[in-house]
């Protein structure tokens, strides 16, 4: 008995030495992880504070993030400064229709690429891999005489069609699909179910947060555009934020603090929507990461 009290007493002092060296370790990982998350988080802490500050303020050189007095009144002069309203109207009309373009187009190409069997299949899929490697720079004359001609400058059209299909998303919704198992869809041929039934009815439901990643991803990439809605728009009517924020920009200088209220008015959308599709963007992530 004497002797088991001197082993018993060792295996509780390794235990927690076991458990201090754990602690340790999980103590400069959280530090690590916090300091990236305040470095990260530092510009944009700037940006709020800088669009609660004055002209003079603003324009001094310096990274605090504690205004030396708080100008509320600047998002209300930003908000009338541009009619942002009507670029609100404008971006979500567009983002919302190039989004439910991108998840329609992209989930019936997928759902091509991997159910059902077509000459050049290998191929199509290829092309659309493809055109994720090409940078919009390589194409954007291209589109831009396309759009000229066809009578769409300056129209909601030339910003919408112009993103209604993209390669990354085809290629999200061809991984989703190969997650179903093969056999469903010869069950249902079998029980003499069309290929757009099983698609709508059995296969759609099993890839919806895939889908809903899609359509997000969609969403804000073309809630982010600036450079095409800039040149293929000419007037207020038809433009979109991201270009309002160039209003704050002028020959006389760049009037800071209220870009940065522009900027955080902007940013809210974005952020909102991407806080409600982490759990999806994250899953589906893992899912196309682990599926080949």
């Amino acid at each position: 008995m004497n002797r088991k009290i001197p082993v018993a007493l060792s295996r509780m002092a390794w235990l927690r030495r076991g458990r201090t060296r754990r602690g340790g370790r999980q103590f400069w990982l959280y530090l690590g992880l916090s300091s990236g998350a305040l470095l990260f988080c530092w510009p944009f802490l700037w940006m709020i504070s800088t669009s609660l500050e004055s002209f003079e303020d603003a324009v001094t050189p310096g990274l605090g993030v504690w205004p030396a007095s708080w100008h509320w009144e600047n998002y209300l002069e930003t908000w009338r400064s541009s009619p942002f309203p009507r670029y609100f109207l404008n971006t979500f009309i567009v983002a919302g229709t190039v989004s439910a373009a991108v998840a329609l187009s992209a989930t019936l190409a997928g759902y091509a690429l991997v159910f059902l069997h077509f000459p050049g299949k290998k191929l199509a899929f290829m092309l659309a891999v493809g055109a994720m490697m090409v940078p919009f720079e390589a194409i954007f004359i291209p589109n831009f005489v396309l759009v000229t001609r066809l009578g769409w400058y300056n129209s909601l059209a030339a910003l919408i069609i112009s993103w209604c299909a993209n390669g990354f998303s085809i290629f999200l919704m061809r991984q989703a699909f190969l997650a179903v198992p093969f056999e469903y869809y010869e069950a249902a041929r079998l029980d003499g179910c069309g290929s757009l039934r099983f698609l709508f009815r059995v296969a759609l439901p099993l890839v919806r947060p895939t889908l809903s990643v899609t359509a997000v991803f969609a969403f804000l990439g073309s809630y982010n555009a600036l450079l095409w809605p800039l040149i293929v728009t000419a007037d207020g009517s038809r433009r979109v934020v991201q270009v309002g924020l160039t209003v704050f920009t002028t020959e006389s200088g760049v009037q800071l603090h209220l870009l940065m209220c522009a900027a955080t008015i902007v940013m809210l959308p974005s952020v909102l929507l991407f806080l409600l599709a982490q759990r999806a963007v994250s899953d589906t992530m893992m899912a196309t990461g682990v599926k080949g």
